[in-house]
């Protein structure tokens, strides 16, 4: 089954090489890892999809806990959430097929961000489905595609609230239940280096 594993790491040298590493230990290939800075200051927050069966799902988030550096985890597999990817495509392009290029750009609802003589660049966001979608019909087309860059999955839980995003919404006047401020309480015990 996919697992994705958000991880709030420290933003610092040498923190991705310890997380790729645990991995490669544990013989379990990475499919997308996206990171970037977070809403808290000083920590990056990264997006890790892999294969795995359940009981190495586990293994794997109490491993990354153990890590110099991260944080917080969270294992959001079947979780409702929002996933998203983003991807620039190279497509060779002619007078002759570029209306039918830009029709098909419409269709897929992505965008012309490049236009040069002899090619365009196509820019898409969405989830994983509609990214292969538009891929396998330019391949399917006399349009060639040069070039794909993909920047990996991006998930974020939906409707699940830390106590900072709901002080930020102003809901119930900055003050949270216990339970919607369980996981941001988490990563402030973590940065502080107290027990959880």
């Amino acid at each position: 089954m996919l697992h994705t594993f958000v991880s709030y790491v420290d933003d610092k040298p040498g923190v991705l090489t310890r997380v790729a590493s645990l991995f490669r230990r544990l013989n379990i290939n990475i499919m997308s890892l996206t990171v970037g800075h977070s809403e808290r200051a000083g920590f990056s927050r990264m997006t890790i999809v892999c294969d795995a069966s359940s009981e190495a799902g586990h293994r794997i988030r109490a491993s990354l806990f153990k890590l110099e550096n991260v944080v917080d985890v969270d294992d959001i597999a079947g979780a409702p959430s929002v996933t998203r990817e983003l991807v620039l495509i190279k497509v060779a392009a002619t007078p002759r097929n570029r209306s039918q290029i830009f029709e098909l750009v419409e269709v897929f609802r992505a965008r012309i961000v490049d236009l040069a003589p002899e090619s365009l660049m196509i820019e898409m966001t969405g989830v994983e489905s509609k990214i292969e979608g538009l891929i396998q019909v330019l391949n399917e087309g006399e349009e060639r595609v040069l070039e794909i860059c993909r920047s990996g999955k991006m998930t974020m839980r939906r409707g699940h609230h830390t106590s900072s995003v709901l002080k930020a919404l102003g809901a119930n006047g900055g003050e949270v239940s216990e339970e919607e401020e369980e996981p941001a309480e988490t990563l402030e015990e973590a940065a502080a280096g107290e027990p959880e």
